[in-house]
């Protein structure tokens, strides 16, 4: 079970949480971008490449025996802040179908670029299974 960190007298924040405490087997989720499953992408959209990479996500969570409940943390590393705060109605849309209502800690950052060039986003994730 995870316990969210919420200290007192803070706003309560919206599609993520400040803090997770946890017990159990951890995984970990190395950095996931927006192709397929044969390293193809396969659209250039802002909000596709968000799905597909949260899907991508929840697949290495799968292969670890968690699933999307079981997150504790996520870093979202994007190319184009301006993209990513255009496109929140569509990314948490994408974000409860994938992953659900469940919000863990989150860092989202704008860097230069990413490794694969048509990368325009990508997450890495830690999960704990509990005992």
């Amino acid at each position: 079970m995870h316990d969210i960190l919420q200290p007192e007298g803070w706003a309560r924040p919206i599609g993520y949480a400040n803090g997770v405490a946890a017990r159990g087997r951890t995984v970990y989720v190395g950095g996931q971008i927006g192709w397929n499953s044969q390293c193809q992408f396969e659209t250039d959209d802002f909000v596709g490449q968000v799905r597909q990479t949260l899907e991508n996500v929840a697949a290495v969570l799968r292969a670890g025996g968690a699933g999307p409940e079981h997150l504790t943390s996520m870093t979202w590393y994007f190319t184009n802040k301006q993209e990513y705060t255009q496109n929140l109605r569509g990314i948490g849309q994408a974000y409860r179908q994938v992953i659900g209502r469940h919000f863990p800690a989150m860092a989202a950052l704008q860097v230069m670029a990413l490794v694969e060039d048509r990368a325009k986003i990508e997450i890495q994730a830690i999960a704990v299974v509990p005992d």
